[in-house]
């Protein structure tokens, strides 16, 4: 599944200034790892967010933002948002600023073993 390089290319520039970041195919997409852990991503044409989930109910209100559900079960603290979602600057830039600020408060996923 090919994902949206111009919507990559958004999301890269603005995490210009991060330190600390890392791409990853992922998911048949990209994965923005910040800090080792993983922040915003993009599969297909929406960007994924990792959000505060606690902040679930309150986003998934927004324009655009759907629960992700990759896995075929919905997944707390990560949210897909659609062109429609991040249409304008402010918007784009709400969801980036959200997924950074989580970012610094998350915890790393544990590392798996490496197989020989």
């Amino acid at each position: 599944m090919a994902y949206n390089e111009k919507l990559t290319d958004r999301i890269r520039e603005s995490l210009v200034a991060v330190k600390k970041v890392e791409e990853k195919n992922m998911f048949g997409g990209v994965c923005f790892m910040v800090d080792g852990k993983m922040c915003i991503g993009v599969v297909g044409d929406e960007m994924m967010c990792r959000i505060d989930p606690s902040m679930d109910e309150s986003v998934l209100k927004k324009k655009g933002c759907r629960q992700m559900d990759f896995t075929g079960k919905p997944m707390k603290g990560y949210v897909f948002v659609n062109g429609e979602g991040m249409k304008t600057k402010d918007a784009f830039e709400y969801w980036i600023n959200l997924c950074l600020e989580f970012n610094s408060r998350a915890r790393a996923s544990k590392k798996k073993p490496k197989k020989n």
